[in-house]
C-alpha cells in the first residue's frame, strides 16, 4: 500500500497517512512520501488548501518501532533525519495546511499535526509525546513553543495524554468538533479559504511564521515587506 495518499480536487489537496494496519506509524517510506508530496504541492500554484488526514482510527501512533529493529546506528540516524525533513516539508508548504485529527496522535503524530498551520480535532482526538519514557528523544521543539515548556515537560516526562479539549484549551488545537460534524466544519474551512485571494493567504502565512521568530521590529519589517510585494504584484484587495 502507498503509505501516503495524495488527492487534489478543485484547489484542495488531501494528504492521507495510509498505514492503518500499523496505526499509521511513521516509517522511512512514509517520510519519503510526505516529502515528495510536499514538493509536488509546492510546485502546483493551483493548490490553495491542504488537509492532512489519516486512514483508520488512529491519526499516527508515532515512529514505527518495528522498523527500527535490526537497524544500524547509521540507519537509525538516517531515519530520524528523514522524519525531521518530512515535518519541515509540511511546515514549509506556502498555502494553508490543516491537520484533521480524529484519533490518537502520538510522538511523530504530534509532530506532523504540529507542523500544520492549525488543527481541527474530533472528540476522539488525543495527543501524547512519550519519547523520553521509551528511551529516545523527539518532539521537544514544536510543542513547547505552543504549550509552554512546563506542560510540554509534563507530557514528555510522565506520558500525560491531552484530550482534544485539553489541547484546545492549551492552544495546540484550534477547533474541536463532534465526529458527525467534522465534514461540515471542514467544508466551511474549505469554502472560506478557496474563495479568498490565494496570494494574500500565502503572504499572511509567511508573515506569521517568520514574524514569531523575530523581535517586534523585525516582525513588522516582515509584514511591510509582504505589503510591498503585494502592491508590486497588483494583488492588493483581491485585484488579481
Amino acid at each position: 500500500m502507498t503509505p501516503v495518499l495524495l488527492q487534489v480536487d478543485q484547489g484542495v489537496a488531501t494528504l492521507t497517512l495510509n498505514r492503518p494496519e500499523s496505526r499509521n506509524a511513521l516509517n522511512l517510506a512514509m517520510c519519503e512520501e510526505l516529502i515528495d508530496c510536499a514538493q509536488k504541492l509546492t510546485a502546483d500554484p493551483g493548490v490553495r488548501l491542504v488537509f492532512v488526514r489519516a486512514a483508520g482510527t488512529t491519526f499516527c501512533a508515532g515512529a514505527d518501532l518495528k522498523e527500527r529493529q535490526g537497524m544500524t546506528e547509521a540507519q537509525v540516524r538516517e531515519r530520524r533525519m528523514k522524519g525531521f525533513a518530512a515535518y519541515a516539508a509540511l511546515e514549509a508548504l506556502p498555502m494553508p495546511v490543516v491537520a484533521v485529527v480524529h484519533g490518537p496522535a502520538v510522538g511523530s503524530g504530534v509532530e506532523i499535526a504540529g507542523a500544520c498551520d492549525f488543527i481541527v480535532a474530533t472528540m476522539h482526538g488525543s495527543f501524547r509525546t512519550p519519547e523520553a519514557l521509551r528511551g529516545t528523544v523527539g518532539a521537544t521543539q514544536r510543542l513547547p513553543r505552543v504549550l509552554g515548556k512546563r506542560l510540554a515537560k509534563d507530557m514528555m516526562f510522565t506520558g500525560r495524554e491531552l484530550s482534544a479539549e485539553e489541547a484546545r484549551e492549551a492552544g495546540f488545537v484550534a477547533r474541536v468538533v463532534h465526529h458527525d460534524e467534522l465534514e461540515g466544519a471542514l467544508e466551511e474551512i474549505r469554502r472560506m479559504i478557496v474563495e479568498a485571494p490565494p496570494a494574500s493567504l500565502r503572504l499572511a502565512k509567511r508573515c506569521i511564521d517568520q514574524g514569531v521568530e523575530r523581535d517586534p521590529r523585525g516582525a513588522l519589517d516582515t509584514e511591510i515587506a509582504a505589503i510591498e510585494e503585494q502592491l508590486a504584484a497588483g494583488t492588493w484587495m483581491g485585484r488579481k
